[in-house]
């Protein structure tokens, strides 16, 4: 429907001599203004030196013709010379009937992405330390923005980057030396001898020597018996790490590693030098990014190791080596973006086709409201202690596991995914389950609701009287397939969140004021019924909340 209006007012815009103006066709904010509206008066009487009204009327011409009275109620101008358009009874009728029939299918897109291999890296936990909240906001908007991309119709390849090298891992492994330690077995061990190290680094300069030795020696490789110790921590981190992923219901099909980017890095700097891409300065590499308005940073030290921008040109061709996509996505903190801003600045020099294709998509920081803090430093959060303390409270409410973990999940998924990428998070824990509105359970309990009035729906019988205008609910659910392309399309999954939140709000308005069963329309509420349903579990599993079968 989005497309048909879009066509016919592209055809008014052509006869006026504006056909190349852009112009939005979108669901209105307030439900009175119809179902769409357009802007492209608006966008084209500046460019026509014409009245916004005088353009907008000559829209709507347009789209009478384009759509039928089975089509479109009602088309008209409201305000500055917004278009809007308000479908027919008939035509939300048959739109509630594809979401109920489609079931699973309901919201996939049948073009747009079509064909193209997006690969999408997130979460990027490091290995020798715990998996921090940081970690779990990654990989909750990865695991949402790789399921929105594959809804669209793209092959979406998933991909972690961690890091394996550098100074932390020598403060863990010094930390796990000085303990006595002869092969870590559990996550929080090694994350306590990183705390350990990581003080004895800033207080002594015996141990700071020793632990920049060991940094050194990790990168070289040839110690045998400490590279034997590394992999050993290296594979109780991952192991925590993937248990963490089976809970959160995402999976990776590619793991990258700093320990195999350092080579490729260095190569590459070095190469650039001589195209002048990079030069030398005191010893180290660096690249100057005030040519191209950002700031200088250093690719390479003065001691010849790679830092974190070499490794990330190294990860680059490393994707390009092993996956073969259209696209590229990173999602990673927002402290990152100066770092990306450079790093895709140089790249774009070495390598302007992998440069052009790649989105950095960041995150804020999340605090908690009750100040309590954990873990190595006593300033952070791990995933595990916020998963387990949530599942906790949720278990008080319900005590089936399952529920509980399921709810658990659609809280902090929920707080996460309802701001704006890029945006801080205040996480309430005490807000994030609540069933009163804006959160996760609030949406899983709706869909709860409705299933529990289909399991009783009869089999025959129903009352087969139609309603003489539709539902509000009818005319949130059509909208579903356009928002979930939209939140695909701008790297978003808030604008789903929003809209599965209006949706709740609309469904538990319809269960309040609406007899379905024994009603005279009892057959027509039901497919309303099971259309919400479908489209409130679909847009469920598109943010990678769990659905429960009850509450």
């Amino acid at each position: 429907m989005e497309e048909r209006i879009r066509k016919a007012v592209k055809k008014a815009l052509e006869s006026m001599g504006a056909g190349d103006v852009s112009f939005t066709v979108e669901r209105p904010t307030e439900a009175a203004h119809g179902d769409y509206a357009t802007n492209a008066a608006l966008a084209a009487a500046k460019v026509l030196g014409r009245k916004p009204h005088d353009v907008a009327d000559e829209i709507t011409r347009f789209l009478i013709d384009a759509l039928s009275a089975d089509i479109a109620s009602h088309i008209s101008v409201a305000g500055p010379g917004f278009v809007n358009i308000a479908l027919s009874r008939e035509a939300v009728a048959l739109a509630i009937a594809e979401a109920d029939a489609q079931g699973a299918e309901w919201g996939k897109a049948k073009t747009a992405e079509g064909g193209s291999r997006v690969l999408i890296e997130y979460t990027d936990p490091n290995p020798f330390k715990e998996m921090h909240i940081g970690h779990l906001m990654g990989n909750i908007i990865g695991e949402a923005l790789a399921r929105l991309t594959a809804n669209e119709g793209a092959t979406v390849v998933r991909a972690n980057y961690q890091g394996d090298v550098g100074p932390h891992v020598a403060k863990a492994l010094w930390g796990l030396r000085k303990a006595g330690t002869t092969e870590p077995t559990t996550a929080k061990e090694i994350g306590e001898a990183y705390a350990a190290g990581s003080r004895a680094y800033e207080e002594s300069p015996e141990a700071k020597a020793e632990i920049d030795a060991l940094n050194q020696s990790v990168y070289a490789g040839s110690d045998a018996a400490l590279m034997e110790f590394w992999r050993k921590g290296r594979d109780v981190s991952l192991a925590a790490f993937e248990r963490l992923y089976k809970i959160l219901g995402t999976h990776f099909d590619y793991y990258f590693f700093e320990s195999e980017t350092a080579e490729p890095g260095l190569r590459i700097v070095k190469d650039g030098i001589a195209r002048g891409v990079f030069e030398e300065s005191e010893g180290a590499v660096i690249y100057r990014g005030e040519k191209k308005g950002l700031h200088t940073l250093v690719f390479i030290t003065s001691k010849g190791t790679p830092t974190y921008e070499a490794k990330d040109i190294g990860l680059a061709f490393l994707k390009e080596e092993r996956v073969q996509s259209d696209r590229s996505i990173i999602v990673t903190a927002a402290e990152q973006t100066g770092h990306f801003k450079v790093v895709l600045a140089a790249l774009g020099e070495i390598a302007p086709l992998i440069a052009a294709k790649t989105a950095h998509v960041t995150h804020g920081f999340l605090r908690l409201t009750t100040g309590k803090m954990s873990s190595r430093e006593g300033n952070v959060v791990t995933a595990d202690a916020l998963l387990a303390e949530v599942i906790g409270k949720a278990s008080e409410r319900n005590p089936d596991p399952l529920v509980a973990e399921q709810v658990a999940l659609g809280a902090i998924k929920y707080m996460i995914l309802r701001q704006a990428p890029g945006s801080d998070i205040i996480f309430d824990e005490e807000k994030s389950l609540s069933l009163e509105g804006a959160s996760g359970p609030y949406l899983q309990y709706a869909l709860v609701r409705a299933k529990k009035i289909l399991a009783y729906a009869p089999g025959k019988g129903a009352g087969t009287k139609e309603p003489e205008a539709p539902y509000a609910i009818e005319r949130m659910i059509l909208h579903f397939p356009e928002v979930a392309a939209r939140a695909a399309r701008e790297l978003a999954p808030n604008i789903l969140t929003t809209y599965l939140t209006e949706l709740a709000s609309a469904w538990n308005s319809f269960y309040a004021e609406e007899q379905v069963l024994g009603s005279p329309e009892e057959a027509y509420k039901q497919r309303v019924a099971r259309a919400f349903a479908n489209t409130m579990t679909n847009g469920l599993s598109l943010l990678g909340i769990p659905a429960p079968e009850r509450m």
